[in-house]
């Protein structure tokens, strides 16, 4: 079977909602609860039924009051248990439907937490985030709404067809005859409506994302004049997303004017066959009026069923694309068995033969045969030019990917066969461009050790020479950073960083152009911050600036996934080669 073949067959039918139903096992008691109240709800309905056929045949054509009397009576009961089983019944499937979709979102947002950066070297995170709103807002609607509805009106178009067959055998045969024509629409217009409401999804999540990354690159959209030129092509998704809906509108209108016509066309026809059947006495007028009556129930529950299996069709086409998520299984997986690491650790960190290349770009290699070892509390840098493989080192040792060969250990041990929390416990990184986020600075030095005491956030914030400036903030630690922190300069965001690191308190400290976007003000305040930070503890340096790492106890030079060289700054300028060549263009350029 071809994969568009496969994807045609999957669009057929509401399988991808089986979902949902692992999502609705710990709530059975909801379930039984809206079921009955659903039952109670319909069962009521019909009850109208036989009460218009005494009330017609035993109190208009008797003349008796009494019964006129005692059919008010039950009405207004009635009325009442269908009122009290319709709250009921909204109640509970619209508490169902909340709170199937929050645990949709918490699963759906803890699965994305624990994939790789390998997946979302290929995934759009307006896409991830559509599937985590947009999509679950659909499911909500059908736990909530659409599904109720369904299964009401699928009792009550089941018992109206058991009392029509009572009411009238004869008429029953000829109102089944228009079953098909009703149910042909359903089938043939509802699997298009499926495949334009998974299209409208998909057009929705190309908005988010181009709508998230364009905000989040706004300055540089408004550096370069291109407001107008963004907002054309924003325009133009729009449209899209629009041009898909309105096709998937169309066809569900369509859908349900076809099946309301030839139901209500056929109840027309019917009274007619009906009239004639009373003027020559085969049924009352009290039967003809009951089975216009269920005719009526069972029409309008079947155009109701109509246009509930659109809402249908658009939540199985969500359903698909968050059961999707849900399956996505990350590229670096959890060890079955997984392997303690020593206690206390020492930080010996150890590359053997790791060859790695990442999965957008297969065809070349970012590491290539990579040996190295680095002692506990030995400090090395890593220079190179860039796409040497520096930073990709560090990858993998946070087991971001894991290689195609070769082994990377930690204290020993295969980092393969830790478990992840675990084997990061270990490790703290400071990025070239830290992420801070939408909290308070005191939460985003905590962010390092969630469970440490207001006295070790202030004390890491003051190794990292950031308490001065957090304490000149309006509420001091407790001030509001704004979004990726930018109340703050570079060289304070980057000191934040630095004190979340010092309070992780890690065996293996790593420096990615920790300094590199710095003036030379706060280059001097980060770099006695990282000072103290390094200080006895095994620390891993990646460097384009070669003046950053004259004090590591070994540099080792890095080109095309390789080491070319390793020794001192002074034994590398001395042997000339590639690092000599760096030095020299670097410090000559700085002399200038």
């Amino acid at each position: 079977m071809t994969a568009d073949a496969a994807d045609t067959g999957r669009r057929r039918d509401l399988r991808p909602l089986r979902l949902l139903l692992p999502y609705l096992r710990p709530y059975r008691r909801q379930v039984a609860l809206a079921l009955l109240a659903l039952m109670v709800a319909a069962a009521t309905v019909l009850a109208f039924g036989a009460c218009l056929r005494a009330l017609i045949d035993l109190g208009f054509a008797a003349g008796r009051g009494d019964v006129l009397d005692y059919a008010l009576a039950s009405l207004l009961v009635a009325v009442a248990v269908l009122a009290l089983a319709s709250a009921s019944r909204f109640y509970f499937v619209s508490w169902l439907g909340e709170r199937v979709v929050a645990d949709l979102r918490r699963d759906g947002f803890a699965q994305i937490l624990k994939l790789s950066p390998a997946w979302f070297e290929t995934a759009r995170t307006g896409d991830v985030m559509s599937r985590l709103t947009t999509d679950t807002t659909l499911i909500e609607q059908v736990v909530g709404t659409s599904v109720s509805l369904a299964v009401r009106n699928g009792l009550m178009f089941l018992g109206g067809a058991v009392m029509l067959v009572i009411t009238s055998p004869r008429l029953t045969l000829l109102a089944l005859a228009v079953v098909p024509l009703a149910v042909v629409p359903i089938i043939v217009l509802g699997r298009r409506v499926r495949r334009l409401s998974r299209q409208s999804q998909e057009r929705i999540a190309d908005v988010t994302s181009f709508a998230a990354e364009r905000t989040d690159a706004i300055r540089t959209v408004q550096s370069f004049g291109h407001e107008a030129r963004e907002a054309r092509q924003f325009a133009g998704l729009v449209e899209s997303a629009f041009d898909t809906a309105r096709r998937r509108i169309f066809q569900r209108a369509l859908m349900t004017g076809i099946v309301i016509l030839l139901v209500f066309g056929a109840v027309g026809l019917l009274l007619w066959i009906g009239g004639h059947d009373v003027l020559s006495g085969r049924i009352t007028a009290g039967d003809l009026s009951a089975f216009v009556f269920y005719a009526v129930v069972v029409a309008g529950s079947a155009g109701a069923v109509s246009e509930v299996m659109g809402d249908l069709q658009r939540a199985a086409g969500a359903a698909e694309r968050i059961a999707e998520l849900l399956a996505t299984r990350s590229p670096v997986a959890e060890p079955a068995v997984p392997l303690a690491l020593p206690s206390p650790g020492s930080g010996l960190v150890s590359f053997e033969n790791v060859s790695f290349r990442y999965p957008a770009r297969p065809d070349a290699a970012a590491l290539d045969h990579f040996s190295l070892q680095v002692a506990p509390g030995e400090s090395v840098a890593l220079v190179g030019p860039s796409g040497a493989g520096k930073t990709t080192v560090f990858s993998l040792l946070l087991r971001f990917y894991d290689p195609q060969s070769g082994k990377v250990r930690l204290d020993g041990v295969d980092i393969s066969q830790i478990r992840l929390a675990e084997l990061r416990s270990r490790l703290a990184i400071v990025p070239q461009e830290p992420l801070l986020f939408s909290a308070s600075a005191r939460e985003n030095i905590r962010y390092g050790r969630p469970d440490a005491s207001d006295a070790e956030v202030r004390a890491a914030a003051e190794t990292a020479h950031a308490l001065e400036f957090l304490e000149a903030l309006p509420q001091g630690l407790d001030t509001f950073l704004g979004e990726r922190g930018v109340r703050l300069s570079g060289g304070q965001r980057q000191r934040i960083a630095i004190a979340r690191a010092i309070l992780r308190d890690p065996h293996v400290l790593l420096l990615d152009e920790a300094t590199s976007a710095l003036d030379a003000e706060s280059e001097l305040a980060v770099q006695t911050a990282l000072d103290r930070l390094t200080r006895n503890r095994t620390t891993m340096i990646v460097a384009h600036r070669l003046a950053t790492v004259l004090k590591a106890d070994r540099i080792v030079v890095m080109d095309q996934g390789r080491i070319v060289d390793s020794g001192t700054h002074r034994e590398l300028a001395a042997r000339g080669g590639l690092y000599a060549r760096l030095a020299e263009l670097q410090f000559d350029r700085a002399a200038e």
